[in-house]
């Protein structure tokens, strides 16, 4: 009997493209393969056919080598080798996708353990619990081992044994024709055991709900948007896996005086206009409690002065931030008659030589305009 064109085969012309050889491929698969058609050897027949037509057409130089010699480029050799091993989007990648949507699931599961779940928790530190460092005990809502049966799900070791299906190794092979392909055990779900009397605190499933009480210490100089990561206290692991981890993520609410920027400290501290004239000491507030400041005579609105090392611990180094202490000029508002008829006297005594900044900007704007 002689063989039907390829093309004819997958019902595609002979310019389709990769994708329509797929697609194409794939559906008259699924459609056509035994196990959907148990018994039927017509559907086993074109099965085998259209494999080893998309075997052929999907690889390009087969796929030229049969538009030029027709059938006869079968015996050439051309791609050869396993039509299973895929690569490069061939017949071994598209018959994974066909095996996936046929069994639901991917032919390489494993019974090995799977781990947890990580899990996530919203701190919220003060900006002083961030600057000096804190520890704290939280209470977190997980998945642990149950303590009843140490997470076999059985009542006890003699309720458990191994699946006779794969034995113990969570798969099972299926054959199809010249097809072998394994596939997760459909008695033990790929768990390689059965339980036969489950444990009566957890059902079965090896992990029960807690709210586990952890001790936990937060570095000094942290900051908002960092993740602190507690490794093996997320999720507990089934079928002995590891467990996930917890990630704490650090949130640091505002300070009603300071600002950070890295690890330095901003403040901004307001005085009178006749403090910045005549000059003056202040107490100010920093992380370490009070500190003086002396504020010389003259002093300009916005000047900023430094205090070293007066801001926030290095995040594991040694070393802190410095502080800025930016002063602001305030303008007195709500003046009696007194107090105006005093600033009018002041206005009209103080000259040129007093306000250098003025004098400077005003003999700048004289040449602009003129």
């Amino acid at each position: 009997m002689s063989k039907r064109d390829y093309y004819e085969v997958l019902g595609v012309s002979r310019s389709a493209s990769a994708d329509e050889l797929k697609k194409s491929y794939r559906k008259l698969a699924l459609k056509n393969h035994p196990d959907r058609n148990p018994g039927d050897k017509a559907a086993e027949e074109r099965f085998k056919e259209i494999s080893s037509a998309y075997e052929t057409l999907s690889d390009p130089q087969r796929r030229a080598q049969y538009d030029q010699f027709g059938h006869a480029a079968d015996n050439m050799g051309g791609g050869g080798g396993n039509p299973f091993a895929g690569g490069g989007g061939g017949f071994g990648d598209v018959f994974g996708d066909v095996f996936s949507e046929f069994f639901g699931g991917s032919p390489r599961r494993s019974s090995r353990g799977e781990q947890g779940a990580d899990l996530s928790y919203n701190l919220e530190l003060t900006f002083e619990q961030a600057a000096f460092g804190y520890s704290t005990e939280l209470e977190i809502p997980r998945l642990d081992l149950c303590g009843s049966c140490g997470g076999t799900g059985a009542r006890t070791s003699r309720d458990v044994e191994i699946c006779p299906t794969c034995s113990g190794s969570g798969q099972q092979r299926i054959q199809q024709g010249f097809f072998s392909v394994a596939t997760t055990c459909s008695q033990c779900q790929g768990r390689g055991k059965i339980i036969r009397v489950p444990c009566t605190k957890c059902h079965g499933r090896g992990r029960v709900n807690v709210r586990k009480k952890l001790k936990v210490d937060i570095p000094a100089g942290i900051d908002t948007g960092a993740r602190v990561k507690l490794s093996g206290e997320g999720e507990a692991g089934t079928n002995g896996g590891p467990s996930g981890s917890l990630y704490l993520m650090i949130h640091v609410a505002e300070h009603p005086i300071f600002e950070r920027e890295g690890y330095d400290v901003y403040c901004r501290v307001p005085i009178s206009i006749s403090q910045a004239t005549l000059g003056t000491e202040l107490e100010i507030p920093t992380l370490d409690g009070r500190a003086r400041l002396n504020i010389p005579q003259g002093t300009q609105n916005d000047r900023t002065f430094r205090l070293k090392n007066k801001g926030i611990a290095r995040l594991q180094r040694s070393g802190k931030g410095d502080m800025y202490v930016r002063i602001i000029v305030e303008i007195p508002t709500n003046l009696n008659r007194r107090q105006k008829e005093l600033m009018e006297e002041f206005s009209s005594v103080t000259g040129d030589y007093n306000s250098p900044m003025k004098k400077s900007f005003m003999d700048k704007l004289k040449e602009f305009i003129s």
